[in-house]
């Protein structure tokens, strides 16, 4: 259990927090949770890693948690390439010239911006549930991807305002059907969900993935290159449930053909979209053992 008080810093856009565990001389492994979701989705994988001997550095995304923009204006961007950047900036205020990294969902997403665009950083990556690759999408796959549009209308605005909860409840429970989704694992992370700027977050993140809203500017020169899909040279290791309700299974099917470097992509049966929580003991053993190689 990641047990240690949170820490932040200051990047000059955001106060970040984070929960930093394990030997101070370990070698770190940045875990990024995705949506809807908070660091406590890595409780297991962390002290799987820090009993190996890595360092974690569990950082909450922006708009999640106590997380906080330190200026009004800022615009609430989640376009992934502000992800990325987030990511490098707390890299580069907690002293770490390269690492290691694990993300779920939206964090695996940011994770493969990184390994693209930032290989010199990245020793290792681990990716969740999310492959890399074709942005085409399956008729299946759109269905799944229901509540992404929903979000673009102003009838899924006022859904999340009305119960913001009981909708990311209904989601995590159609994305992982074989799982049986405890009250206290889902409050663990649902307070994260309060905080003042997650709406606006949550709507700015799918509503740019579409082409339905402006991107930040200062991400401009990342969302160029990013858009050339570049080949991965980092090391990357993909595992995905074979029941995922929400990423199909074959949308992660032909992603080795954009790595030059090392792939590996392990499917596990029974599980849905996240493979951290449903199988935590077998997922954890597969990431200390991607990260150790």
């Amino acid at each position: 259990m990641m047990t240690s008080p949170l820490q932040s810093v200051h990047t000059g856009l955001l106060e970040i927090h984070y929960a930093d565990t394990g030997p101070r001389d370990g070698e770190p492994v940045i875990l990024l949770h995705g949506w809807p979701d908070g660091i406590a989705t890595w409780s297991a994988t962390a002290a799987a890693l820090n009993a190996a001997g890595f360092r974690t550095i569990a950082p909450y995304l922006r708009g999640f948690g106590p997380n906080r923009f330190l200026h009004d204006d800022t615009p609430r961007s989640a376009q992934i390439t502000a992800l990325a950047q987030d990511v490098l900036d707390l890299a580069d205020l907690l002293g770490l010239p390269r690492f290691a990294m694990v993300g779920h969902d939206w964090g695996a997403r940011t994770g493969y911006v990184l390994a693209a665009q930032a290989a010199h950083r990245l020793t290792r990556y681990v990716s969740l549930s999310i492959g890399y690759g074709s942005s085409s999408l399956s008729f299946r796959q759109a269905q799944q991807f229901w509540y992404q549009w929903f979000f673009a209308h102003p009838q899924g605005v006022a859904a999340l305002q009305q119960d913001r909860r009981a909708l990311c409840r209904s989601l995590w429970q159609s994305w992982s059907p074989g799982w049986r989704l405890s009250d206290a694992e889902f409050d663990a992370v649902a307070g994260g969900f309060d905080n003042p700027d997650w709406l606006d977050i949550t709507l700015h993140g799918y509503r740019h993935r579409w082409g339905l809203a402006d991107a930040d500017p200062r991400y401009a020169n990342l969302e160029t290159r990013q858009q050339q899909m570049p080949a991965i040279a980092v090391p990357t290791l993909l595992i995905h449930g074979a029941d995922d309700g929400c990423i199909t299974l074959d949308s992660s099917a032909g992603s080795h053909a954009w790595f030059t470097g090392e792939y590996q992509r392990i499917v596990l049966p029974g599980v849905g979209h996240f493979p951290q929580r449903e199988a935590a003991a077998q997922t954890a053993e597969l990431i200390v053992e991607w990260l150790r190689a």
